[in-house]
């Protein structure tokens, strides 16, 4: 963890450093590491909040900014969102984003931190509550980051807006904050910068992906409707179960059988529930699925496709027309398109060289996992889209020789470590629509505005 507070410090810092040199204010990243940050990760894993039940995560956060000095600090923007502005001269807008809530999961991880919670959800129920996609990670990072900046400001320039957002789980919280103003009641990002952390990469490498990192995602319900009666007497009825498993399996063909081999497509139900004892069939059943894809076409085809098969189902199961399957698609993040215009190719390139040159870094796949970074794009095209991840949940300390159990983001036996161990990816910005001047996204969590040794050109 100390290490993503030191390269998205790196990320806005002016001075030449040479390659696979580390920065000079490693140590200081280090000894604030053990003398603060650590205690806040462990506080934040220990107490995590559902989306937009974020209150004392907010709170902490605020006084956090505060703390540092010399940000303005903006509460209950879009909620329970946080905005810090830190301004030190002429220079470029530099968004750094770190999301702060956390998934309805109990935690299994053994870890002597690990949470307990639980919190009544915004569909009031009560659940367990788990930081395991990592946000407790952003957060300290990003509080770590501006600790950094406010040292070293006379080595940069520029405006610093540090966004603290809710309910990235829930998606919305990303917009709740835009139509809050905060394009308008703040200044607007020239560049933004985020990273996320992921399970795939070995500990102490950054994963660096050119093009598209992270796929779009859907959410889609769907309400099966049947005729209910007794369970010795399935005749007399519709029963919403059987077309529900039906219309499971027909989706498994939508991948395998109609998107071509090489385009990445997931189809995935979440959750089926229906009925509430062994002998009744229920009158209804609920689905819910996640649609991941790269690239708008296959995107419109998997959900053209889910409505096509459901409603089928229906029809094959004897349905009347006005009491076929519904189905609901939310969207969440859009597949984006690498090749739109602003889009520049040359420029991802030179953000590679310089942040292979200067960290340790490997090849990365790309992720059906969504990036949420994308949501808060201003305005029309990204200009450098790059994904750099590095291992989430070690086999290492006291887990070694466990790596069969390992698992990635949303598992209850995800390990998220301190100390350098949970390290973290780039998100990707988006089209928010507008007529302004797109932003200059630079999603890179080692985004240099300074030369490379031995080069002159800058990102």
């Amino acid at each position: 963890m100390r290490l993503l507070t030191m390269l998205l410090a790196t990320s806005l810092l002016a001075a030449p450093v040479p390659a696979l040199a580390g920065p000079d204010f490693a140590p200081a990243v280090e000894a604030d590491y053990a003398a603060h940050l650590e205690k806040l990760f462990l506080d934040f894993h220990k107490n995590p909040e559902l989306s937009f039940k974020e209150t004392r995560t907010a709170a902490i956060m605020a006084k956090e900014l505060r703390a540092v000095g010399g940000i303005e600090v903006t509460e209950k923007v879009g909620g329970t969102g946080v905005v810090g502005v830190m301004k030190n001269g002429d220079g470029p807008v530099v968004l750094v984003r770190a999301d702060m809530d956390a998934l309805p999961l109990k935690e299994d991880s053994g870890l002597s931190y690990m949470s307990t919670v639980t919190q009544q959800d915004i569909d009031g129920i009560t659940k367990p509550v788990m930081h395991a996609c990592g946000h407790d990670v952003h957060i300290t990072s990003l509080i770590g980051t501006a600790r950094q900046l406010a040292k070293m400001k006379d080595r940069w320039k520029g405006t610093v807006v540090f966004v603290v957002q809710p309910g990235e789980e829930r998606i919305d919280g990303a917009r709740r904050m835009l139509a809050d103003g905060l394009y308008t009641r703040f200044p607007k990002p020239d560049y933004a910068v985020a990273f996320h952390v992921t399970a795939g990469i070995p500990t102490g490498k950054i994963g660096l992906e050119p093009g598209i990192s992270s796929s779009s995602s859907d959410s889609v319900d769907i309400t099966i409707h049947g005729v209910g009666t007794h369970g010795a007497a399935p005749h007399m009825g519709k029963d919403p179960i059987v077309m529900g498993a039906e219309i499971v399996m027909a989706l498994q063909t939508l991948v395998s059988r109609e998107i071509a081999p090489l385009k990445p497509g997931v189809v995935t139900v979440g959750s089926f529930h229906s009925g509430f004892k062994h002998n009744i069939i229920s009158d209804k059943a609920e689905l819910q699925l996640t649609v991941r894809s790269d690239d708008e076409e296959t995107r419109k085809k998997l959900l053209d496709g889910i409505k096509r098969i459901a409603a089928n189902v229906g029809r094959m199961n004897g349905l009347p027309e006005d009491k076929l399957p519904q189905v609901r698609v939310g969207f969440e993040i859009d597949p984006g398109d690498p090749q739109r215009p602003g889009a520049d190719p040359a420029r991802a390139r030179r953000l590679h060289q310089r942040v292979r040159r200067g960290h340790p870094a490997c090849r990365g796949a790309p992720e059906h996992g969504r990036r949420g970074l994308r949501l808060f794009h201003p305005a029309g095209a990204g200009r450098a889209r790059r994904l750099f991840r590095r291992r989430r949940h070690p086999a290492g300390g006291d887990r070694r020789g466990q790596e069969g159990r390992q698992a990635g983001a949303r598992a209850p036996f995800a390990l998220l470590q301190g100390r350098a161990k949970a390290v973290g990816d780039a998100g990707h910005a988006g089209d928010d629509g507008g007529g302004a001047r797109p932003a200059q996204e630079i999603a890179a969590m080692s985004f240099v505005e300074r030369p490379i040794a031995g080069t002159s050109d800058r990102a």
